[in-house]
């Protein structure tokens, strides 16, 4: 390996990583692909995102099937066994899913001929004579050295604690809440971001009692404000216990669980205890110990400032993903990240990530599908604003479903009618919103997607009819 110069050594095996091994294989580049642990997928595959919409749609499900006679069905009376949850057996289909495509990627390395390293690596410095080398620390403390003409760093992040507090048994991380052995009576959970939102939703359908405490004055900050507004008031339709404007003092265990204590939007102490509580209150970039300090690399509060084609201050040295300063947190994004770096370094034709065309996507009870301009920053931008909503309600496939709350939101330029931006709350929204990033991208307009057919009867349609409405022209409200 020492003997070994690879076109490119990436840092990270989570999907920043991955996606550029196997972007940058097919370009014929020389790969190296460096993960510590013995798994590939990073937080996303293994502890994130996969695990996480396993449950949810298992939640999903459940929920289906407590309101299983509103369509129809009975699972009758007397010795007819009405439906139980297994919790092990939800967790044991979690854990294959992991599973498979953890053995999915180890296929793919193959099949890319990607050279993979386990260890922790490290840059040692600038490039030497257009070579950059690693220190690779074994499992076994053992160094040895990688050498690459170029280096993607793709060392992703980890959950932010509040301060004093230690991840275990009852305070819980996205890791610790994944490996439950039975879903808890009640959960606190701190931060109304994507993370929160989404575990507060599956163990309040698993019948949690569930509390919400978040900081900012409102829950999905960087969600249209309209967004934020449906979201809270169909979680509180639900029966989940939001509080935002809330202000976290302390963290306590008790005999039987945790107690919180908290100043509520008034100024008010408030005190709260249930079995467990989640801590939810973002990520923190793992830039720490990986050698930067050895390098011109400039960082922006732990995060890696790099310029459009992924390149950090040190030539030769990329930066994608969570690390990377401005850019959220999300794992199709640090897949594409890792693609604009390695087109950079194999000198073919890429397009850098514009921050206005990534869909955000969460997975809770109603879903969240959003990309571009909210309505706010439209007008800050200085546009001439028009907005188009229309309700599920008034779409026949989400009453089919029996999922008829939230709406499709559009924000277009008054002037010219192009699209700024795309928001949904509702059935589908996560599906849903591709369409919106792939009329942006191709800078359509609102009169352009009034006379796009789409099916009936379909989820669709609704974005049909929220083109429509910015003319005041839906068809179905």
């Amino acid at each position: 390996m020492a003997d070994t110069i690879y076109d490119v050594a990436i840092v990270g095996g989570g999907p920043g990583g991955y996606t550029a091994a196997f972007r940058g294989a097919q370009y014929g580049l020389k790969v190296a692909l460096i993960e510590a642990s013995d798994k590939l997928g990073g937080v996303c595959l293994q502890v994130g995102c996969i695990p996480t919409k396993a449950l949810l749609f298992n939640a999903e499900i459940w929920d289906h099937l407590q309101h299983a006679a509103e369509f129809g069905i009975s699972f009758g009376t007397g010795e007819l066994p009405a439906p139980t949850l297994d919790w092990a057996a939800v967790q044991t289909r979690k854990n294959g899913i992991v599973a498979r495509h953890t053995k999915g990627l180890d296929f793919l390395v193959k099949k890319n001929k990607v050279a993979r390293l386990q260890g922790y690596a490290r840059l040692t410095g600038p490039a030497l004579n257009g070579v950059h080398t690693l220190d690779l620390t074994g499992a076994d403390g053992q160094v040895s050295q990688v050498k690459a003409k170029n280096v993607i760093l793709a060392t992703g992040s980890e959950a932010r604690m509040l301060p004093g507090l230690q991840a275990d048994d009852r305070i819980l991380t996205n890791i610790e809440i994944l490996a439950l052995e039975q879903p808890p009576r009640s959960l606190i959970v701190v931060g109304a971001g994507a993370v929160g939102v989404e575990f507060a939703s599956i163990f309040k359908t698993f019948g949690a009692e569930v509390t919400i405490l978040e900081f900012l004055p409102r829950m999905m900050s960087p969600e249209d404000e309209e967004i934020s507004k449906e979201l809270a008031r169909l979680f509180k339709k639900r029966g989940i216990d939001v509080n935002t404007g809330a202000k976290v003092e302390k963290v306590e265990k008790t005999e039987t669980g945790v107690k919180v204590s908290y100043t509520d939007f008034s100024g008010k102490p408030q005190v709260k205890e249930a079995e467990k509580v989640l801590i939810a209150v973002g990520r923190a970039p793992h830039t720490a110990d990986v050698g930067i300090e050895k390098t011109k690399i400039e960082l922006d509060r732990g995060f890696v400032k790099v310029n459009e084609a992924q390149e950090t201050a040190e030539p030769g040295v990329f930066a994608i993903g969570d690390i990377v300063a401005g850019l959220p947190q999300l794992a199709h994004v640090a897949g594409m990240s890792g693609m604009v770096a390695v087109a950079k370094i194999a000198g073919v034709k890429y397009k850098p990530v514009r921050k206005d065309r990534i869909p955000a996507c969460t997975y809770c009870e109603p879903q969240i599908g959003s990309a571009g301009l909210t309505e706010t920053q439209a007008k800050e931008k200085g546009y001439e604003v028009k907005v188009g909503k229309f309700p599920f309600v008034g779409n026949a496939k989400a009453t089919i479903l029996g999922s008829h709350d939230g709406f499709v939101k559009i924000v277009s330029d008054a002037k010219f009618g192009e699209i700024l931006g795309v928001h949904i709350i509702g059935p589908q929204a996560t599906e849903l919103i591709a369409e919106g990033v792939a009329v942006m991208e191709l800078e359509g307009t609102v009169e352009e997607m009034m006379f796009t057919i789409h099916a009936h009867p379909t989820l669709s349609e609704s974005l049909l009819d929220a083109y429509g409405a910015v003319e005041g022209k839906a068809i179905d409200a």
